[in-house]
């Protein structure tokens, strides 16, 4: 299979429940695009996030920090 046809579930970012250090990771296989979202996403919240690429139980994905 292709990645770019693969179709993924729509990402719910949870910045509105999370205090500074607190953390979510989202498998996906489309790690750069789901970045971009969550730094609009954040942007639009008023948070400060740090997100990186990263695996958790052998599955691709993006773990988000949220820092400010």
């Amino acid at each position: 299979m292709i990645p770019s046809q693969i179709l993924e579930p729509e990402w719910v970012l949870p910045f509105e429940g999370m205090q500074v250090g607190d953390s979510f990771f989202i498998p996906t296989l489309r790690p750069s695009e789901l970045i971009y979202s969550i730094d609009c996403g954040a942007k639009r919240a008023k948070v400060r996030v740090k997100s990186y690429v990263t695996t958790k139980d052998n599955q691709i994905g993006v773990r988000t920090w949220r820092i400010g």
